[in-house]
């Protein structure tokens, strides 16, 4: 992802969730140096990712293909991609946020291996008052997948 790929990113993200990120969230994570990257088909994006990496840790913070390509195995190439740039970036786990009611997206990062490891109340706006996100780990050295905090 470029800045010149911005307001295509963001028009995908508001196509695709009711409450999208701004596109100067994307500015920031290009400025944050994070790992930004688009999902091209046919010269036209389809799809973007972030995934941050400090000190061996990551953070799975969008992923999202457009409305009229889901369903279609790009979402799951995309977090792997993202999977694999992270443990290029020496990570060992991976951590992410998303909405108990966003069960396509539970399911497929149940499929990569992440488990869910707890809640954070009311984390996320919804249409009528607050969301919880489910929190999911995946132990990148570990052949199960599983992460156990404590």
């Amino acid at each position: 992802m470029a800045e010149d790929d911005i307001d295509v990113v963001a028009d995908n993200e508001a196509r695709a969730y009711p409450f999208p990120w701004s596109p100067a969230a994307f500015a920031d994570c290009l400025r944050a140096e994070h790992e930004c990257h688009v999902v091209e088909l046919g010269g036209r994006t389809i799809g973007h990712g972030v995934v941050a990496v400090t000190l061996g840790e990551a953070q799975l913070l969008n992923v999202c293909i457009e409305p009229q390509a889901q369903g279609r195995g790009y979402g799951r190439a995309l977090a792997d991609f993202l999977l694999q740039r992270a443990t290029a970036r020496s990570a060992t786990v991976v951590f992410l946020e998303v909405r108990p009611s966003n069960h396509v997206a539970i399911a497929l990062y149940g499929t990569l291996g992440f488990r869910a490891i707890g809640r954070r109340r009311g984390y996320y706006q919804a249409l009528v008052g607050r969301e919880d996100a489910l929190i999911m780990a995946l132990d990148l050295n570990a052949s199960t997948g599983a992460v156990e905090l404590q």
